[in-house]
């Protein structure tokens, strides 16, 4: 009865290839789905943070010139939008829309006597134009707060007194300077607001603020702070709710900043009300806007190429240079970075993008999608079988029996959790399954592997004994090369399975991700390395304990300590977290201006090469099969590029492509000279003995 089950699960294998190919044809038709998401948008918003620009002028001897001046030639470098921020008492003064004071000093400016039960805050206009632009606002917000505030006026100017503190008075905010956002946009500039959520949640109040954006032709909206409007009174006010219908009323979205450390409190419910109106914005910071102009226009190619970006914002900040005794800010780096013949600007446009306000990817749902997402997922499941048969055949059909019940109920109580973990399941399964049947044939191919007495493989029998016939090297290349091209193909079936799993917006806006990026980097190694060790000949997996029996050397122990620090290496370099030296830097910069796709480095000029020369040694020296350890490195490293869900999916497709081919071609210069390298050996070795 046991030999039959175990006949029945290994006769099962062709079902499960074909439910496999029926599978990937489901997930093919998903995949069109998500490439046609991808082309519907196009166009680029560069954006300028304004409060850093009126930052940098306060430092100038002429403030209001300097920001005039800079914003033409931002204008004439690409720049498209402004970034206005919501007003403090801070940023009025900065602009020189107002002036303000203490209760000491205002005591001090009057020639008067300071109040002993008296802290407030002084605020003097600078001119009645100003006055009348933000008098109203400035009266609003703090009576919204419950905040006091009177008229009070010093030699002819108007001004207002605010019951509170200077400090605190200079952190509340308010409706960003109309007169600010009425220059910028005569000047042509699109204006991209600011919003934070400090004070309580006012509809009235934001429906006038959004009527009014509408009118300068606001279509989208980037937060500051931990959260989005409305999030810290949604419990009570459901004004996330309102926040949102308001935004829909006046045709805007929003914009999701990328690699934030935590997510914006309440972003995604917001993007869900708003149908996914969102837009991925990079933000180059204040640091980095002092980088290379070279670096910085490579960077914002990239991210717009890459990574779906459609927001690309600016930072300035000024900075005190004690070399030449002045106060100095990036402005002219950035427009360099963007205007110059090999800027960002050009970049950009010749990789197909357009410049202008940024707009939210269609999403296409084609009506037969939900079907063929389902048969993708039977799809996967057997995949998933199929590996373990090779592991353990007696468990084929009872993995695939769970694989399709335990699916089933989590895609009901758990969908987002089902399509992540089938998601990864398969990532690990096809490269370990590639791998393993490239293995399975170069021990029916290669030299005899031994069983205890018996000798198994390709042997040729004579009535004396058992001769191995030797492959010549150019079948032996031959094979390396189809091996390398079929463990290819089974390695990328997953990319389909993955693709349709995880096609949805929320994903590709980085809201949600594929999860489990270092064990889909470990486990296909150690499953490799347990096949190599367990399956083959003498290393059987009767034998374990033979293996755990034998004496620890000092060589094991620096063996085991060479190995664990190139792990540690190998996960470090792993997701986006992973740090490379200025040498790699410069080399991927070169690969990207050269090819323009940048392949991933530990693909061809690691494993790839390793797979071709491992199978060609292999063939020949049954050991070298080790070497498909590091190989299998290649084979997941492709299917985790399509696991980066933000990354275009033709972008990806190309980057594998160039990696295979690439690293066919240093294989077969490796191959080449192992060759020279041998005969060179064979025929001086006889010469050194002597």
């Amino acid at each position: 009865m046991q030999q039959k089950w175990q006949r029945w699960n290994i006769s099962s294998r062709k079902w499960l290839w074909i439910m496999v190919i029926v599978g990937l044809v489901a997930a093919l038709a998903v995949a069109y789905d998500r490439l046609q998401t991808e082309r519907s948008s196009k166009t680029v918003e560069i954006v300028f943070d304004y409060r850093d620009l009126v930052d940098v002028a306060s430092y100038r001897a002429k403030p209001q010139d300097y920001i005039a001046e800079q914003l033409d030639r931002l204008k004439g470098a690409g720049v498209q939008s402004m970034a206005v921020s919501e007003s403090t008492l801070d940023d009025l003064r900065k602009a020189r829309r107002i002036m303000i004071w203490g209760s000491t000093e205002a005591a001090a400016l009057t020639e008067g006597v300071v109040q002993e039960n008296e802290n407030y805050t002084y605020v003097l206009f600078t001119s009645g134009d100003n006055y009348k632009a933000l008098e109203p606002s400035i009266r609003q917000t703090f009576s919204d707060t419950g905040i006091a505030t009177r008229n009070w006026s010093f030699r002819g100017q108007q001004g207002l007194i605010i019951e509170t503190p200077l400090e605190e008075a200079t952190l509340k905010p308010m409706q960003p300077d109309p007169l600010t956002i009425d220059m910028l946009h005569a000047k042509g500039f699109n204006i991209v607001p600011r919003l934070l959520d400090s004070l309580s949640y006012n509809q009235e109040s934001v429906a006038k603020l959004l009527q009014y954006y509408e009118s300068v032709n606001v279509t989208r909206i980037i937060f500051e702070g931990e959260s989005v409007k409305g999030f810290n009174d949604d419990e009570g006010l459901n004004s996330l709710n309102a926040f949102s219908d308001l935004l829909k009323e006046h045709g805007m979205g929003i914009a999701v900043i990328e690699n934030l450390k935590t997510q914006q409190k309440g972003f995604n419910k917001l993007a869900y009300n708003l149908d996914y109106n969102v837009a991925r914005l990079y933000s180059l910071s204040e640091t980095d806007s002092g980088l290379d102009p070279v670096v910085i226009a490579d960077r914002f190619a990239l991210a717009t190429k890459d990574r779906n970006i459609r927001m690309l914002y600016l930072n300035a900040a000024p900075a005190r240079d004690m070399t030449k005794a002045m106060i100095t800010d990036t402005l002219d780096n950035l427009i360099t970075s963007l205007s110059d013949s090999e800027g960002a600007v050009q970049k950009i446009q010749n990789n197909g993008f357009t410049l202008g306000q940024a707009t939210a990817a269609e999403v296409v749902d084609s009506p037969y999608q939900r079907y063929f997402k389902l048969i993708a997922v039977i799809g996967a499941v057997a995949l998933v079988a199929l590996m373990i048969s090779y592991f353990i055949p007696w468990l084929t059909l009872p993995a695939l029996v769970f694989g399709l019940v335990g699916s089933a109920g989590l895609l009901v109580l758990k969908p987002v959790l089902f399509e992540q973990a089938l998601a990864l399941a398969v990532a690990i399964s096809a490269p370990t399954l590639g791998m393993v049947l490239a293995i399975r044939k170069i021990n029916v191919l290669g030299p005899p592997l031994r069983d205890g007495n018996k000798v198994t493989a390709n042997v040729k029998k004579s009535t004396t004994r058992t001769v191995y016939s030797v492959m010549s090297p150019q079948r032996r290349f031959v094979h390396s090369l189809v091996l390398y091209i079929k463990t290819a193909l089974i390695s990328l079936s997953a990319v389909p399975f993955v693709v349709a799993l995880l096609n949805n917006v929320t994903y590709s806006l980085v809201l949600e991700q594929f999860r489990g990026v270092s064990l889909l980097h470990i486990a296909p190694i150690g499953l490799v390395a347990l096949y190599v060790l367990l399956y083959r000949g003498e290393f059987t997996f009767i034998k374990t304990g033979k293996l755990l029996r034998m004496p620890v050397t000092v060589a094991m122990v620096i063996l085991a300590g060479v190995l664990g620090v190139l792990g540690l290496y190998y996960i470090s370099r792993t997701g986006n977290s992973g740090s490379v030296s200025s040498l790699e830097m410069s080399f991927r910069t070169f690969l990207e201006n050269t090819v323009h796709v940048r392949p991933r480095n530990k693909e061809f000029l690691l494993a790839h090469p390793f797979f071709i020369l491992g199978a060609f040694l292999a063939l020949k020296y049954r050991n070298a099969a080790f070497l498909m350890i590091v190989a299998v490195i290649g084979q997941l490293s492709m299917v985790d590029t399509f696991a980066h869900i933000h990354s275009p999916l033709l972008i990806s497709l190309v980057r594998g492509l160039l990696g295979l081919g690439l690293g066919a071609i240093i294989g077969i210069v490796a191959v080449l000279a192992w060759q020279i390298a041998e005969r060179c050996w064979k025929r001086w070795s006889p010469l050194l003995k002597r």
